[in-house]
């Protein structure tokens, strides 16, 4: 017999090698590749390597039941792992498309407002360039008013002594009125 994994009872070990040693021994058969073995002889130590297995065989049995356990925790608990990694591969697709939404409206916000900032600085402009022209027009009014006055405020010389110019005799009736350098 070859060389086994030693069963954890020696005597049920040594009945199995006698069983071994049984049949090797046994007398060939007449004309045959049989041999002829005590069957009581067989049986009764067959039963006895029985009474000596139980335990061997529980154990194991025990250890494949453990073992198939073991595999089913592992496969629920790698199917855990599984689903957790995608409920969180898809979270954080949720908020990598959260994110860019958010830039994508930032960007649309920052370019109204700056096209809004554009478009009131144009308005302030257009204002002030209105107002400064109806300024303007009333500074030309002004000068134009101030400058007909120093014309009348400048000695005109009459071409005959006794003609008055309109501006003078405008002048003389408001003379009465008027008067602040005549102390």
């Amino acid at each position: 017999m070859t060389e086994s994994a030693p069963l954890s009872s020696p005597g049920a070990e040594a009945i199995v090698k006698r069983i071994v040693d049984v049949i090797n021994a046994a007398r060939p058969m007449p004309l045959s590749t049989s041999v002829m073995i005590s069957r009581d002889e067989v049986l009764e130590l067959l039963e006895a390597a029985l009474n000596e297995l139980p335990v061997e065989v529980r154990e194991a049995r025990w250890l494949l039941k453990e073992r198939e356990e073991l595999l089913m925790k592992a496969r629920v608990d790698a199917g855990l792992v599984i689903e957790e990694a995608r409920t969180r591969v898809a979270q954080m697709i949720q908020k990598t498309e959260v994110v860019r939404g958010a830039e994508r409206k930032a960007r649309q916000l920052l370019d109204q407002a700056q096209a809004q900032a554009r478009r009131r600085s144009h308005e302030v402009d257009d204002y002030c360039d209105r107002r400064l022209e109806q300024f303007e027009l009333a500074l030309s009014g002004v000068q134009e008013t101030v400058a007909q006055a120093r014309l009348k405020l400048q000695p005109s010389v009459p071409s005959e002594p006794n003609e008055l110019t309109q501006d003078e005799e405008s002048a003389d009736s408001n003379a009465g009125f008027f008067d602040q350098d005549d102390d």
